[in-house]
Order: structure tokens, then C-alpha cells, then sequence
């Protein structure tokens, strides 16, 4: 069997979830587990989570069908609502949460002949102009929409662009574009994402979304898991399967790009950027080999990818690598690559065998 595993602990994303829970008293949350919960399975997820999450958010109607599977009972907020007309009989089949995000979609929930009434959030564009009402349009929506048959609970959601950038002009005027329709009658209420639950208080609301963090990574630049409270759940893990000496001016890999400024030994580990590892990480990102930091040299290969062993010179074919987890935080990995944690956990590609620790 190829050395290489992700080992995910369960027990980790729930101390995450409760994490969340505590920095808004009071509050219910619902654990973001979008994109087979970035990456890390959303059965077991949704298992080591089945008695503890007030609710779970996904991206999509495929997702809620999963996620509907597998708890009978939970709330599962449909974050980007339905895309066809159709779908809305199937959202109340499932007894979602749904969003409704523009005026086709409000008027196809309208036009819906469903078997129950749905709990509906109408998303405000506070700013961040991706998705989402104008205030004028939300509000003569929330009159179409407060009463209406199809409506079982009528609430109001918004998404913050740069509450990961602490102090960011934009997020005190996403904030003041939220509350200034909270004249209008909501019975729930949702703005804080990851980074809204960890520094802006006033954005707690109702529920909150724990997405990022659930998985024990960082929203933020400057702040490390470690020192907002979350343990990483995901260790990425592979072998070095050959070691070689290389003389003073020989080149490694794809390109000839790494070039040996001293005799150099350089090891080969078992992962590629078809398993998941970015192809775009430069020489240099930081790898674990025994419990020590060596460097990537070289590009990343599909299956394969180089790192410096030159000072360790006691590593040898068999040991373990540490590509991310809980000695090498992924956002670390992430930054040296330009690129952000969740898209290094989230494109863990299914070729790589999962392993859960810590199940209920």
C-alpha cells in the first residue's frame, strides 16, 4: 500500500466546535461541512457531531441530501439555495433551511407548490457583492415573503469579505449594513463566520457559521491556530521512499529549477499534487522528516514531490513525513505555497486513505 494517509481527528473538530461555542455564549451554530467537510469526510463529520451541532451548513442540494441521510433531525442551513424551480419540492421534502439569495429565487420559492413550509433566510449583500439583496429589494422582499404559505420561520443572513483582516474598514460597514435592517421582523438572525466568532462580538447574532476553524485552521493571517485555541484535525502523512546523494551543481526535478549549492542528499516522499499537495509550492516549504523541519526542493510531481535532507543525515527510506497536521500547522504550509489552508485541506483528493481518530 502507498505510504500516505490522512489521519483526521474527530475529537479535535469537536473541541473545535465547542470552541466557537464558547466565544458566543448563548448562541447556536451551525458546523459548516461544504466540500466533504474541506476535505476531511462528511459522514464522519457529521458523526462525531451528530449530538453536539445545533445544525450543519452546505453549499449545495447534493450536500443537503447527504448531510440528510445522515441525521434525521438536524437543521441543515442550504447556504446557496436552489439554482432550478424544481428543486424547491425536493429543499421541503428534506426540510431544509433554505437561503434565498436573489429575485429569481425568491420568486421561484413563491411559485412553489411545497409539502411543507420552510424555514427561510434571506440573504442581505452587506458588501462583499458576490450574493444576496440590496437593502431596498430585501426589504420589499421580507413583505412579499412574511406570511406567505410557503414560510415557516422568515430570517435574515449576510457574509463578511475581510473579517479575516483585523480592523478592515469594510467590516464595520458590512456590521452597520446588517443591523440597520433589523427593523424589519427576523426570527433568527446569522452574520459570523470563522473569523467574525473568534474577534468581532458584535457580529454573533443568532447562529453562527463555524467553517475554518471547526477544522483547527486559522482565518487569519497574523493569528495561529494554536493561539486562538484549535487543534488541527487533519495530519497529512507519507514516507521517504528513496534517498540520494547529489554532487554540487545537479539539478532535482521537473524544470532542473533546484540546483545543489553543496553536496547534498535528497530524499523522495510519497505525495504529489494528484493527491492534494500544491503543485505551486516553491523550494524552500517546509516539510517534517523525524520531527525536524527540511525544506521542498525541486517541483512538486504528480505522484511524487523532493525535500533536503542534507542536514539530516540520519533520515532513511521508511520515515515518516509530515506534510501538515499537528507538528506543521497547514497554514503554514499554505502561506509558503501562496495560498490559504482551506484550499490545502479541501483538495486532499480521494486517492488519499482517510484514518479517524477519537469517534464517539
Amino acid at each position: 500500500m502507498r505510504p500516505l494517509v490522512a489521519t483526521i481527528d474527530l475529537a479535535a473538530i469537536r473541541h473545535n466546535y465547542a470552541v466557537a461555542k464558547r466565544c458566543a455564549p448563548g448562541r447556536q451554530a451551525f458546523a459548516v461541512v461544504k466540500a466533504n467537510a474541506y476535505g476531511h469526510g462528511v459522514r464522519e463529520v457529521v458523526g462525531a457531531l451528530f449530538e453536539l451541532a445545533d445544525g450543519f451548513a452546505v453549499a449545495c442540494l447534493e450536500e443537503a441530501v447527504e448531510v440528510r441521510a445522515l441525521h434525521g433531525d438536524a437543521r441543515i442551513l442550504l447556504l446557496e439555495g436552489c439554482f432550478e424551480a424544481a428543486e424547491y419540492q425536493l429543499a421541503a421534502q428534506l426540510g431544509l433551511d433554505l437561503v434565498l439569495q436573489g429575485e429569481q429565487q425568491a420568486a421561484d420559492f413563491l411559485a412553489a407548490k411545497l409539502s411543507r413550509p420552510l424555514k427561510v433566510w434571506l440573504k442581505l449583500d452587506s458588501g462583499m457583492h458576490r450574493l444576496g439583496f440590496s437593502a431596498p429589494a430585501l426589504r420589499a422582499w421580507h413583505g412579499r415573503l412574511q406570511g406567505a404559505m410557503q414560510v415557516a420561520e422568515l430570517n435574515l443572513i449576510s457574509h463578511f469579505a475581510c473579517a479575516d483582516e483585523r480592523g478592515h474598514e469594510l467590516t464595520e460597514q458590512q456590521l452597520e449594513a446588517f443591523l440597520d435592517v433589523l427593523d424589519l421582523d427576523f426570527a433568527q438572525r446569522s452574520l459570523a463566520n470563522s473569523a467574525a466568532i473568534l474577534t468581532i462580538p458584535a457580529a454573533h447574532m443568532d447562529w453562527l457559521r463555524p467553517g475554518i476553524m471547526l477544522y483547527g485552521a486559522t482565518p487569519f493571517a497574523e493569528l495561529g491556530a494554536a493561539e486562538l485555541g484549535l487543534v488541527p484535525a487533519m495530519t497529512l502523512t507519507a514516507q521517504l521512499i528513496a534517498c540520494r546523494d547529489v554532487a554540487v551543481g545537479e539539478s532535482v526535478g521537473y524544470g532542473a529549477s533546484w540546483r545543489a549549492a553543496r553536496p547534498s542528499r535528497i530524499g523522495t516522499v510519497s505525495c504529489g499534487y494528484a493527491d492534494g499537495y500544491p503543485r505551486h509550492a516553491p523550494s524552500g516549504t517546509p516539510l517534517l522528516v523525524r520531527g525536524q523541519r527540511v525544506a521542498l526542493a525541486g517541483r512538486v510531481s504528480m505522484d511524487m514531490l523532493t525535500v533536503d535532507l542534507t542536514d539530516l543525515p540520519d533520515a532513511q527510506v521508511g520515515d515518516e513525513v509530515q506534510l501538515w497536521g499537528t507538528q506543521l500547522p497547514v497554514d503554514e504550509v499554505a502561506q509558503a505555497a501562496g495560498t490559504l489552508g482551506y484550499e490545502l485541506l479541501s483538495k486532499v483528493t480521494q486517492r488519499v486513505p482517510r484514518r479517524y481518530l477519537g469517534a464517539c
